[in-house]
């Protein structure tokens, strides 16, 4: 007989996800509390409402079976190599979209005129969506690895630019007039005046790269590809594998928490040692 209302163990069930999402999510939540909306209560309420019924498997899974089919694909493989994949595109596009953002944001932070002359076609470009791209990428480069990494390039290209030439125009001209007088070498103003100044907002800037690095890369790993953790997606939406999908969400979702996580650690440190 299917759970109805009256079910005394569906009722049970009910007072307890109610209360469990109460104590956990809802009051933290509504006096500020730090622990509100914690990943752990979210969980528990999530399997529960799975065990009684209320989310239908088709829908959401549980948490258990999402995490059984991801340790069925680690087992065959197929996880492990996706995210091989799936990482080297990432590591490529963030490798040239940095080098490109630092050498025009140097450029254009250090020179009025390449700031007159370069800025405002750059600014142009970053006004259109760079997802909205992807055909025209496809028509230029075809459908292999190419457009997809120069697809997360160009993402990445934007925040490393716009913090680097913007550091380096807020650097107390008096700093800059001490290294003069004191006859600093080119070296010295580097690593002594420029790096501290624009350190913090390079930081910041690579924080947001990075974040948009694993966005691009889940849109660009659903066209035509055949490899990586899109593909993985693609594959198991055609087989209305839901829990797989929610693997493939899951590690994009770690990844990103991991990236930005050594990111703030680099940045802590760096900060540290120049102050």
């Amino acid at each position: 007989m299917s759970p109805g209302w009256t079910d005394p163990l569906l009722t049970i069930g009910l007072f307890m996800v109610l209360e469990l999402f109460s104590n956990n999510v809802l009051e933290p939540w509504l006096y500020g509390s730090s622990t509100g909306l914690s990943p752990v209560a979210i969980i528990i309420v999530w399997q529960l409402a799975s065990f009684l019924g209320l989310l239908p498997e088709r829908v959401l899974p549980a948490p258990q079976l999402i995490a059984e089919a991801g340790w069925e694909l680690t087992q065959g493989g197929q996880l492990g190599e996706a995210l091989l994949i799936s990482t080297g595109r990432v590591l490529q596009g963030l490798a040239l979209g940095i080098a490109a953002g630092l050498v025009a944001g140097v450029v254009v932070g250090s020179s009025r005129i390449a700031d007159y002359l370069l800025d405002p076609p750059l600014q142009m470009i970053r006004a259109l969506p760079h997802l909205g791209l992807i055909p025209l990428f496809i028509l230029w480069f075809g459908i292999g690895e190419v457009p997809k990494v120069l697809l997360i390039a160009l993402g990445v290209f934007f925040p490393i630019y716009l913090t680097i030439a913007a550091g380096i125009r807020q650097i107390d001209p008096k700093l800059l007039e001490v290294a003069r007088v004191f006859r600093f070498s080119r070296r010295q103003r580097l690593t002594d005046v420029i790096l501290p100044s624009v350190a913090p907002q390079a930081l910041v800037g690579l924080r947001q790269s990075l974040a948009i690095a694993w966005l691009t890369l889940i849109v660009a790993e659903q066209l035509n590809a055949t490899s990586g953790l899109g593909y993985l997606i693609m594959n198991a939406r055609d087989f209305l594998q839901v829990d797989v999908i929610l693997v493939g969400l899951v590690v994009y979702a770690i990844l990103g928490v991991a990236t930005d996580a050594l990111v703030r650690a680099l940045e802590r440190r760096a900060l540290r040692h120049y102050h």
